[in-house]
């Protein structure tokens, strides 16, 4: 009769941990950081008007972001890291305004805490998307007003 070899416990491999492969920036993103690095580069002594005018560029009806920000928004409500990447690079916007807003004192109607302006401003250019492309250039002037006073 055969002799039958004892049964070794086989060492286990560890489980390979999954490949996490790092995403590729959507179109928003992309936009939206291309933004940021636009408002931060703008000089120290620039008015918070030059901000608002690349802004309401960007947001404007025709413009490429709004459009790319929607799509990437409803990508985002089934991938949670996607969601996160968008409010990541939205972040970077708000953060560059609030630096230009931060070297000069409140003028206008819109007073208040510094992100607080950053945070409203950025929400009405980003409104302008939604305005009639005739209406833009209204909304600009509002927010001058708000701003600037």
């Amino acid at each position: 009769m055969p002799r039958r070899r004892p049964k070794r416990a086989r060492a286990r491999r560890p489980a390979r941990a999954a490949a996490s492969a790092t995403p590729k920036p959507s179109e928003a993103e992309t936009l939206l950081l291309a933004l940021a690095r636009e408002l931060a580069a703008l000089p120290a002594e620039a008015e918070p008007g030059a901000a608002l005018r690349a802004l309401a560029a960007a947001h404007a009806p025709e413009a490429a972001l709004p459009r790319a920000v929607a799509r990437a928004w409803i990508r985002g409500r089934e991938d949670k890291t996607a969601a996160l990447a968008l409010a990541w690079a939205r972040e970077q916007v708000r953060l560059a305004l609030e630096e230009i807003l931060a070297r000069v004192p409140p003028r206008g109607a819109l007073g208040g805490a510094v992100a607080t302006r950053a945070w409203v401003v950025l929400a009405a250019a980003e409104s302008i998307a939604h305005e009639p492309p005739a209406a833009a250039a209204d909304r600009l002037r509002t927010l001058f007003e708000l701003l600037e006073g």
